[in-house]
């Protein structure tokens, strides 16, 4: 018998993949997985803007590569249906008869910085933040998925326009590089 270890948020879980495969294993989640058993599935997608040859370019990049999350109340029925995956190589959280969803700070700040789609599904879409400079290089975060994460900012790079955030994803600190806009320069 398999034992489910949840919080009282929404229930995600994290399926460990190739990196490069994130989309396919969506797909065959979406052909193979009966959609009683999930709500949404989704890779994190973050959109950055890099400078090439003097102009600066939007860009999408994989967050977190090799990681798939998916939301369900029905732990059980929904890892019996993932062994017909075939690139699926682990669910995180997997401990003998337990599956560990993510705790409620790791999907407190999943459902912060990702996007949400009209039926309130996460779309894993993590958008920029718009950021205004002060005096002495002051940053003010205007809106964004940084708005609500001021205290794990760890840095941010203005010349990149990259802000590194400190998260726990999994039991375990790692830093994110999430996009920022630069809206205006005050002097």
């Amino acid at each position: 018998m398999i034992d489910i270890i949840v919080g009282d948020m929404a229930v995600y879980y994290v399926i460990q993949v190739a990196p490069g495969k994130e989309e396919e294993t969506e797909r065959f989640i979406g052909e193979r997985v009966s959609q009683e058993w999930y709500f949404s599935c989704f890779h994190p997608v973050r959109h950055v803007r890099k400078k090439f040859r003097g102009m600066w370019k939007d860009r999408q990049e994989k967050l977190l590569p090799g990681y798939v999350f998916i939301e369900s109340e029905n732990a059980r029925e929904l890892y019996m249906d993932l062994k017909n995956i075939p690139m699926m190589t682990k669910l995180l959280g997997w401990e003998g008869e337990f599956i560990t969803a993510l705790t409620e700070q790791e999907a407190d700040w999943l459902e912060k910085i990702a996007s949400v789609d009209r039926d309130g599904k996460i779309t894993g879409e993590v958008n920029l933040s718009l950021v205004e400079v002060g005096e002495n290089d002051e940053v003010k975060i205007l809106s964004g998925p940084l708005k609500d994460m001021v205290g794990m900012v760890r840095k941010i790079n203005m010349h990149k326009r990259i802000a590194e955030v400190e998260v726990v994803f999994m039991g375990r600190k790692i830093v994110l590089h999430l996009g920022i806009e630069i809206v205006e320069k005050k002097w």
